[in-house]
Parts: structure tokens; C-alpha cells; sequence
């Protein structure tokens, strides 16, 4: 993975390069509501505030740890730039959440503190009605943010929105109840995870990693080392010495997408993968999922750059026709 570019040079070149999916919003209301009382009460709006968005925050008096972190971070002067930004901002008890000690060491570390603040701000004004509309909101460091829609409002990575559409002069901000933290990729949450030591080996023999730390997005239907085990004896051995069918194999279960299950109609749909084959995914009315026969015995685990499915048996791709 490509090491954090400085800020806020950086955070600038990535903000000019974002495209959003979401139009800039110009509606305006008189009060600011609350999300705590249904998801209706997210879609109001308020009058555009004189300040921006670092003196909104001052002023409230309940961002200190945020203002305090935004100037640890040297974003300041980014974050009163004309945006316009939209920031999804933890409020001093959703910072007190986190461990003392964890909190101290972010705070000294300018560049993984830079990282998490830039990850609760995305380019543009996006209201929270407009967020209502959609499933993810690329951050400006990069990874996107999943938004869901319940009957009490909006959530962001799991952290509810608990005020909504604070107007400023350079764009929106939302409060949430906890810091939200920027996911492990691919590689590093299959690593993490301590199931996937054969997959893993294999991505790493067939020089994959890279690409499955890169930006993305991914969808990896991967074998748990259990199923790794049902191969007969020597064929993961044997593999790795095949570097071309190595990666053909692997990346079979790749899709360069991402494709959630809770997106999946009850049926059966091809997607394509990166191999170029296609696999026969299934679900069925009780939300259980197949692919090509593989069950998925844990779906959803959402990454920094995709999501990872876990199957119980390696699928393997069609053999080369031969003309």
C-alpha cells in the first residue's frame, strides 16, 4: 500500500480528483434537526451559516477534541478552504469513547491522525437527505463510508448521525455519536483475520498483493484455510510452483466490484471475475449464499478497498478450451 501523502497539499489534489455521485444541495430551512426522532427528521435543512467550518465547530463548544485534533493534523487552514466539505463530526462524548491511551498516541501522530480526520470528510455538500439516497461516500482519504438508512435515521460506518445539516459558509457538517476509523485492505484483514494462512500464501506466491491492496473496489469470495485442506493432498504445493495457474485459480475469485450480499436478489446472477470466467452466484429465500456450490459461511466483511466473502471450498474456473 502506497504510504498517506502529505496534507494538506494532498488532501487538496484528492478533493480536486474526486467525482461525486451526489449533487451539491442548495436547499435551505430554519432550524437544525435531529436525526434521534426518525429518519424523516434527517431531511431538514438550515440557513447557510457566515462561518466555515473550523469556526462553526469552535463556536459550538462541543468539538474541542475534533478542533483540537483538525490543528494537531495541520488541517486548519484546508478546513476553512472553499470547499465546500462535508463532515461527519464526532462530538466531544463520541471522542471520549475512545481509549485514553489510543487517543494520545493519534494526537501524536500527525500523519495516522490526518488519515481517520480525513476519513470523516467527504468533497461536496451532501445533505443528509441526499445521503439517505445512497449505500457509500468516497472520503477524501480515499476509502469510501457505508451509509445506511434505518427508521431512526442515518448511520456511517455504524455511527449514528445524531444532528444533521449544520449549514457553513464552506459546507455541512453532520455530528456522530463515535469516531469512525479507516478499514484494513484486502490482504491485511485476511492476515488479521488468522483463516486465510494457505490464501494468503497464495496471493503472495502469485505476486498479487499489491493488487489487492490497491485502490479497488474488490469482491473476494476466499477460501478459508479449512477449505484449502479439502483439496487433495500436494495440489496447494504444487500451485505455487505454477505461478500462471496460481493466479488463474485466484483470481477466479476475485470481482472487481463490490458485490454485498444484502444487494443480492433472492436468484441466482453470473458476475464477471477478474480471471474473466464468470461465477453462478445464488441466494436463497432464507438469505443463504452459494457461489459456483461454495457456501458462504461468512458474508459482508467490509475493507478499506471491498469486501471479502468466506466460502468453504476453493471454485475452480473452466479449463482452457484447446483449438
Amino acid at each position: 500500500m502506497k504510504p498517506f501523502p502529505s496534507l494538506p497539499a494532498a488532501f487538496l489534489a484528492i478533493l480536486g480528483a474526486a467525482a461525486l455521485v451526489i449533487a451539491p444541495t442548495t436547499t435551505q430551512a430554519d432550524e437544525v434537526p435531529s436525526c434521534s426522532g426518525g429518519a424523516s427528521d434527517c431531511a431538514g435543512k438550515v440557513a447557510a451559516a457566515p462561518m466555515d467550518i473550523v469556526d462553526t465547530a469552535v463556536k459550538a463548544g462541543s468539538f474541542n477534541t475534533l478542533v483540537q485534533a483538525v490543528k494537531a493534523a495541520g488541517l486548519v487552514e484546508t478546513l476553512k478552504g472553499a470547499g465546500p466539505f462535508t463532515v461527519f463530526a464526532p462530538s466531544d462524548e463520541a471522542f471520549a469513547k475512545v481509549p485514553a491511551a489510543t487517543l494520545k498516541a493519534l494526537l501524536a501522530d500527525k500523519a495516522a491522525l490526518a488519515r481517520v480526520l480525513t476519513y470523516h470528510v467527504v468533497p461536496g455538500r451532501v445533505s443528509a437527505a441526499q445521503a439517505m439516497k445512497t449505500n457509500w461516500a468516497q472520503t477524501a482519504m480515499g476509502q469510501s463510508l457505508r451509509i445506511k438508512t434505518d427508521a431512526h435515521g442515518v448511520t456511517v460506518d455504524g455511527a449514528r448521525v445524531i444532528k444533521a445539516d449544520i449549514q457553513t459558509s464552506n459546507g455541512i457538517i453532520h455530528v456522530i455519536d463515535r469516531v469512525v476509523l479507516p478499514r484494513k485492505d484486502i490482504v491485511d484483514t485476511a492476515v488479521a483475520a488468522g483463516s486465510f494462512k494457505t490464501l494468503v500464501t497464495a496471493v503472495k506466491a502469485a505476486d498479487l498483493v499489491k493488487t489487492l491492496k490497491g485502490s479497488g473496489p474488490f469482491t473476494v469470495f476466499a477460501p478459508s484455510d479449512a477449505a484449502f485442506a479439502k483439496l487433495p493432498a500436494g495440489t496447494v504445493g504444487q500451485l505455487v510452483k505454477n505461478k500462471p495457474a496460481l493466479t488463474n485459480i485466484l483470481t477466479y475469485h476475485v470481482v472487481p466490484s463490490r458485490v454485498l450480499s444484502t444487494d443480492l436478489k433472492v436468484g441466482t446472477v453470473e458476475v464477471k471475475t477478474a480471471q474473466g470466467q464468470t461465477l453462478i452466484v445464488t441466494k436463497s429465500r432464507d438469505g443463504k449464499v452459494t457461489v459456483n456450490g461454495a457456501n458462504v459461511s461468512s458474508a459482508d466483511i467490509l475493507c478499506g478497498n471491498g469486501v471479502i466473502h468466506v466460502i468453504d471450498k476453493v471454485v475452480l474456473p473452466k479449463p482452457a478450451s484447446t483449438n
